[in-house]
């Protein structure tokens, strides 16, 4: 039985180049990054030729650049350090964001007493920015929070154009970047924007490495403390052969990135094609022309198929999701599609697919003819 692994928004297989250079690493600069001896400067040589790597690749300085475990801290982190450290009193963000921005809100509203403003949601999944204007009428002192890429439907927010909103507002804007670093090219010297984050395993690199951007004089403190790694803001020694994987996953990814997306859009377009020839009557969640990555769609089955659908086709070696991996062992509907379906077909099987330039036609085509089967 062949494999078919079609949930690349959730995490990535590691290019074998990847591999390389990591096991490179371990096996012989295993040093200690802050110790001053040979084999420490040459593990700090390396975290900071990473850092000018990335930084290079955003147009941005490297000193703006902060390793982190990967987004959900590097979220947590920026939206705390808002509230407790440069006193915004008011956060606006979007009620299909990641959990790695909504709980975290949530708390600090909770803890801190601050304003939380949701933006309106299109029915396409899209933020209405119109919406958004009117909400920063309010002259409070604002951090605005929204996803560049939905992790579960794959709309995407026109980031150059909200910063821009922001910066006409003064207010502080960040974006949870995970799924679109490595997919999308951002040159951050164009886009005033104040925030974003990237996570190494969702441009196949490796688990538990990530990266904050953090515009330069921004202030903001750190997370924990306990030394003075990461100028100071990211204590804890680092995890040298993650981070060099992460960059040359990033830098392998941007180089090929052409070719891949016209690879992974001719997949998808083909999937559409087939799905369409199949079950003409599924509908797609969200826009139609979202990420080239990513699709949504709602299968036009009963709604008592939907809680077995994904054990279903795990049997028959095929690898999907309902949404976000964070919360894929959950019976609950996705919070995301909430916003965006009617109740009878929040109740009815939605899978996303996501793929990456390792698919082919022919996992379509196996996809296609296990769900013939359901």
């Amino acid at each position: 039985m062949k494999k078919v692994y079609l949930d690349n928004a959730a995490t990535t297989a590691i290019r074998p180049e990847v591999i390389q250079e990591m096991t490179k690493v371990m096996a012989a600069d295993f040093g200690n990054p802050s110790s001053t001896h040979g084999f420490g400067r040459q593990a700090k040589n390396i975290v900071e030729l990473s850092r000018k790597t990335i930084a290079k690749t955003f147009n941005v300085a490297a000193q703006e650049i902060i390793f982190t475990s990967g987004g959900t801290e590097a979220d947590n982190w920026i939206l705390r350090s808002a509230i407790k450290d440069l006193k915004v009193s008011r956060i606006i963000t979007s009620k299909i964001e990641h959990h790695a921005v909504l709980h975290p809100v949530l708390l600090l509203q909770k803890e801190f007493g601050i304003q939380v403003d949701y933006v309106a949601i299109k029915p396409d999944g899209s933020v209405d920015l119109t919406n958004l204007v009117e909400l920063l009428q309010n002259p409070a002192k604002t951090l605005v929070s929204l996803m560049h890429v939905n992790n579960e439907v794959g709309t995407v927010l026109d980031l150059e154009r909200v910063a821009q909103i922001c910066k006409e507002h003064a207010v502080l804007f960040h974006s949870d970047t995970v799924q679109s670093i490595g997919k999308l090219p951002l040159d951050l010297q164009k886009i005033p924007i104040d925030f974003i984050v990237a996570s190494a395993h969702k441009f196949h690199g490796p688990k538990g490495v990530g990266f904050a951007f953090v515009r330069k004089n921004t202030a903001l403190q750190p997370l924990f403390y306990g030394g003075e790694q990461e100028k100071g803001l990211r204590a804890g020694t680092e995890a040298v052969h993650q981070i060099a994987g992460m960059a040359k996953a990033l830098t392998i990814s941007y180089a090929n990135l052409e070719q891949e997306r016209l690879s992974i859009s001719e997949i998808k377009n083909y999937l559409i094609e087939q799905l369409q020839n199949t079950f003409p009557d599924f509908k797609i969640n969200g826009n139609p022309d979202g990420f080239y990555t990513l699709l949504n769609v709602l299968l036009p089955f009963s709604a008592d198929k939907t809680a077995m659908l994904l054990f279903y086709l795990d049997m028959k070696g095929i690898a999907v999701s309902r949404g976000s991996a964070c919360q894929s062992g959950s019976v609950r509907p996705s919070h995301v599609l909430a916003e965006m379906l009617s109740i009878e077909d929040l109740s009815k099987p939605s899978i996303r697919i996501s793929l990456s330039h390792y698919n082919t036609k022919e996992d379509v085509d196996l996809l296609l003819e296990a769900l013939k089967t359901v």
